[in-house]
C-alpha cells in the first residue's frame, strides 16, 4: 500500500504524535509498504529526511516548542500525483488535518484518523484560552472524526470517550506499540555515573517533554516529599520543555538540587541506558490518550507508578506491574512509591516481570499489524482513481465539498460551544 501521513507534530519535535509517526511508519516500511509524511518544518533540521515533505509553517507556536503549518503551494499536489497514495490518514483535526481531508476527498480515497490527543488540554497554548475554547475544540474534533472512514483510538477509554461525545465514525483501538529490542539491556550503570547518580539510590524517573499539561508540579511536588523521607531517593527527568525551570525551582527552594538530574532529550542508546538507571517511573499526567512512556519503562522492565487516568488504566496494573493511583493526591501517590521500594528483591523483580510481561503485548510489530489490517478493509472499499474525465470531475466536485464540510465543521463547532456557554450561564 502507498500511505500518506499528516501530522502537525514530527521530528525532531519530541513528543507523543511524533514518536507515534515516526514508529508506525519504520513498521509500514519493514513489512514493505511506502510511506509518504507530510509534516511542518522546524527550526533544527534533519538532513536527508527520505519520503519526507516539509511545509513552511511558524516556529515555536505562542513560546511552545510547537511548528504551526502555514497554507499549502502546489508542489504536494505534484508529489502526491507522483507517490499515488491508496489512503490518507490524518494525525490533528485541525491545520495539516484539514489539508488530508481535501487530499481524501478530491482522490476519491479513505480517510483515517488517529485520535491522538485530548485537544481540550492543550488551549493554554492559545492565547485566547477558555471554557469555550475548550468546548469548541472538542466539538471541532468530534465532527472531524465523524468526517474521517475510520477513526483510532490509541486505548479503550478514549474509543468509550469518542463514543460519548457523538462520534458515529467506526472506531477501532490501536494503541502505539513499543519496538521492544530498543529497551532492552540497557546500561543503567552508566547513566548514574554519566549523570552524578549514587550507584545504590533509589531512582525516580520520568521521560516526556516537559509541559503544563503533563502536570509536572505535581510528580516533582511528590518526588521531593518521598526524597524528603528517604536518604537514597534521587529524581532522573530525561526531557526537555517550559517546565524545567519550575521543577528545578521546586528542589532546589527545598535544598534538595543534589537530589535532581535533568538529562535533557536523549535518544537511542542514551535513553535506553537511563530507563534502566530507573528503579520507578512515576508518571502524573492526566491528559494522556496513551501512555506511549509508560510501555518504554515497562520494556526496560521499569515498574510504574501512575495516576488513574485515561492512557494509563490500559497498562498499568495495579501491583502486577506497580502502582495505578485512584486518588488524585500527592499523599497516596507518595505512597505508591513508598510501596514499590518497601518490596523485598523477591517482590521487586516480580513488579520487573510484570512489566515486561505487559510490555510484550503492545509490541510495535503487533499494533502496526492491527492498524494495516484496518488500512486493507477500507482500501478494498474504494473505487481507484483513474484519469477519465468523469473521474477528474469527480474529484472537483469531492474537493468543493470537503471545503464546504470543513466550514461547516468549523461553524457549527463554534455554534455548539457558545450555546452550551450560554446554557452554563443560566
Amino acid at each position: 500500500m502507498n500511505i500518506v501521513m499528516l501530522t502537525n507534530t514530527y521530528l525532531p519535535h519530541v513528543g507523543g504524535v511524533a514518536r507515534s509517526v515516526d514508529a508506525f511508519c519504520r513498521e509500514y516500511r519493514k513489512k514493505g509498504h511506502n510511506v509518504l509524511i507530510v509534516a511542518p518544518e522546524f527550526s533544527q533540521k534533519i538532513d536527508n529526511e527520505k519520503d519526507v515533505v516539509r511545509i513552511p509553517a511558524i516556529q515555536n507556536f505562542n513560546g511552545s516548542d510547537f511548528s504551526v503549518a502555514l497554507p499549502l503551494s502546489g508542489e504536494l499536489t505534484e508529489q502526491l500525483d507522483f507517490f499515488e497514495p491508496d489512503l490518507v490518514h490524518s494525525h490533528h483535526p485541525f491545520l495539516l488535518g484539514m489539508t488530508a481531508l481535501r487530499i481524501a476527498r478530491s482522490r476519491e480515497l479513505p480517510l483515517i484518523f488517529t485520535h491522538h490527543t485530548l485537544y481540550e488540554r492543550y488551549t493554554h497554548y492559545v492565547p485566547a484560552d477558555s471554557e469555550a475554547l475548550k468546548r469548541f475544540v472538542i466539538e471541532l474534533a468530534t465532527r472531524y472524526s465523524n468526517l474521517a472512514s475510520m477513526v483510532f483510538a490509541p486505548s479503550e477509554s478514549v474509543a468509550a470517550l469518542l463514543r460519548e461525545r457523538g462520534v458515529k465514525s467506526p472506531i477501532q483501538v490501536v494503541p502505539t506499540g513499543v519496538k521492544l529490542a530498543d529497551y532492552r539491556n540497557g546500561d543503567g550503570a552508566a547513566a548514574r555515573a554519566r549523570y552524578g547518580i549514587p550507584p545504590d539510590a533509589f531512582v525516580v524517573g520520568h521521560l516526556g517533554r516537559l509541559a503544563e499539561e503533563k502536570n509536572l508540579a505535581f510528580l516533582s511536588c511528590a518526588v521531593l516529599e518521598f526524597a524528603r523521607r528517604n536518604e537514597d531517593v534521587h529524581f532522573m527527568v530525561v526531557g526537555s520543555g517550559p517546565a524545567q525551570e519550575r521543577i528545578t525551582r521546586i528542589f532546589g527552594d527545598a535544598g534538595l538540587a543534589d537530589r535532581l538530574h535533568l538529562t535533557g532529550i536523549l535518544q537511542g542508546e542514551a535513553q535506553r541506558d537511563a530507563y534502566s538507571a530507573m528503579n520507578v517511573f512515576g508518571f502524573s499526567s492526566t491528559s494522556e490518550t496513551q501512555g506511549m512512556v509508560l510501555t518504554e519503562a515497562m520494556a526496560a522492565g521499569v515498574p510504574v507508578v501512575a495516576l488513574d487516568a485515561s492512557g494509563c488504566r490500559e497498562v498499568v496494573d495495579d501491583r502486577f506491574n506497580g502502582r495505578l493511583i485512584l486518588n488524585h493526591c500527592q499523599r497516596e501517590f507518595i505512597g505508591g512509591l513508598q510501596w514499590v521500594q518497601d518490596q523485598s528483591p523477591e517482590a521487586y523483580r516480580g513488579l520487573c516481570a510484570g512489566a515486561l510481561e505487559t510490555a510484550e503485548r503492545y509490541s510495535m510489530e503487533n499494533c502496526a499489524k492491527a492498524a494495516l489490517s484496518h488500512y486493507q478493509s477500507l482500501v478494498h472499499q474504494h473505487w481507484p482513481v483513474d484519469d477519465s474525465l468523469y473521474a477528474q470531475w469527480m474529484r472537483l466536485r469531492n474537493t468543493i465539498g470537503a471545503q464546504w464540510e470543513i466550514l461547516e465543521g468549523v461553524t457549527s463547532a463554534a455554534s455548539a460551544a457558545l450555546e452550551n456557554t450560554g446554557k452554563s450561564k443560566l
